[in-house]
């Protein structure tokens, strides 16, 4: 694995060079109210492109409806969202033209074969034909995965499935992608091989915007936000977090604020 630690030094986010790029999601007062209960209290924060952007937070904290809102499914109750340019109001076509996603379940159809797959998302994104085919076949060779074209998803490993969602999720090269824990129950070592293809796609320009319930992943992010009963109670690099409060890793400074 590329070594995380030089890989949050190169990317320029938390600190200064980066935010010239300027911001490719910008939430400002987010609220978004479900009756009288609030999912969401006033989120404000920006990604800068190419940025890997950890969203945390425990079971009901508010992420999933927060990454519902900025991929365009949810409208918000109040305040303003802007995703690769494109207001959440009246653009919410264009923002799903310009993203990826990727849930826990892979969104892979396990009926249908890798090729299969791999062709209903290239219609779905509007890739021509003959375009398709190149990228599928360049991709699979970048897989290992051309022996395996004609297999259905349902028989392949859980590793494969995870690599072949997250390269689906970005087969149109979208600006940003986001991955909803994307490394549930899986094995570390899976894990650790699925973070080299974020950092790829982080190096190329994509934005990622992850979930993840594992505080080891919260390590390899440029920045981390942590949500608590719907608001975000922290926003900084690891490192910063860390020594705001006082913490040996994430897993105490998520304690410490979750708490």
């Amino acid at each position: 694995m590329h070594d995380k630690q030089q890989n949050n030094d190169l990317a320029p986010f938390g600190g200064n060079p980066g935010r010239e790029r300027g911001p490719i999601i910008t939430v400002r007062n987010l609220v978004k109210k479900f009756g009288s209960f609030i999912a969401n209290d006033n989120l404000t924060f920006d990604v800068y492109k190419g940025e890997i952007f950890g969203f945390l937070g425990a079971n009901g904290a508010g992420k999933t409806t927060a990454i519902r809102i900025l991929c365009g499914l949810s409208a918000p109750t109040s305040g303003e969202v802007k995703i690769a340019g494109y207001d959440i109001y009246n653009e919410t076509e264009k923002i799903k033209k310009n993203i990826g996603y990727m849930s826990q379940k892979f969104s892979l159809y396990e009926d249908l074969t890798v090729s299969e797959n791999i062709r209903l998302y290239a219609g779905i994104y509007g890739i021509p034909l003959k375009k398709a085919k190149e990228k599928e076949a360049e991709l699979l060779e970048k897989l290992e995965m051309s022996d395996a074209r004609k297999k259905l998803i349902a028989g392949l490993p859980l590793g494969w499935k995870q690599k072949l969602a997250f390269s689906v999720a970005i087969f149109h090269e979208p600006k940003i992608v986001f991955l909803d824990e994307p490394t549930g129950g899986v094995d570390p070592v899976t894990r650790r091989k699925f973070w080299d293809l974020i950092y790829e796609a982080s190096n190329n320009g994509i934005t990622v915007f992850v979930t993840t319930h594992y505080m080891d992943e919260a390590e390899y992010c440029n920045r981390v936000s942590i949500m608590d009963a719907g608001k975000i109670e922290a926003l900084d690099t690891p490192k910063m977090l860390k020594e705001r409060y006082s913490a040996k890793n994430m897993d105490e400074v998520f304690l410490k604020i979750a708490r």
